[in-house]
């Protein structure tokens, strides 16, 4: 090492200067949990892909956003996984739909909770893609329509924000 390299340390010395001049903090409130609904009641079911979280019931859905907002959290983003699939995903916007389920139960328990949807369609299409497939093309202009009709109906039902995820490119569905 070279005498010429200096690394100025004075503002890292003690944890009170690093408080003082820390950009970044992180706190609870800063965090939005995710969770994912599906029917039934009192269903916990772990998803194998991502140990320690789970598919959720609406009444446990509704269990665990009123946890989290008590120790703090102050938003959640709802998945659905519907009971069955078609492919137009209308799980994705019928009314009673899983997220909207969830949207308002959550909502009637913790009114104040910010509540995001997920605003996608390949959960709920039978052929697993973000929109309307034809003839193995995706159709973008149908498949907005559809995500349209989805954000309205999470809007209606009570979220606070939608969260358009859909992946949407002209193209071969493949």
């Amino acid at each position: 090492m070279t005498d010429l390299i200096h690394r100025p340390r004075r503002l890292r010395r003690t944890e009170a200067l690093r408080s003082l001049v820390r950009e970044t903090r992180l706190a609870r409130e800063d965090f939005i949990l995710p969770l994912f609904a599906c029917s039934g009641e009192n269903v916990r079911r772990e998803i194998p892909s991502m140990p320690g979280v789970h598919n959720l019931s609406v009444d446990e859905i509704t269990r665990d956003a009123a946890a989290a907002y008590e120790i703090g959290v102050r938003g959640v983003i709802l998945f659905g996984l519907p009971e069955s699939k078609d492919e137009l995903a209308t799980g994705a916007y019928i009314d009673n739909g899983i997220v909207q389920q969830a949207i308002r139960s959550i909502k009637r328990e913790v009114p104040d909770l910010v509540v995001i949807a997920d605003t996608c369609l390949c959960e709920y299409t039978s052929h697993g893609h973000c929109g309307v497939v034809r003839d193995g093309e995706v159709i973008n202009d149908d498949s907005l329509e559809l995500l349209a009709r989805t954000a309205v109906s999470q809007a209606q039902a009570g979220a606070d924000m939608v969260a358009p995820s859909a992946m949407m490119s002209p193209g071969p569905a493949s």
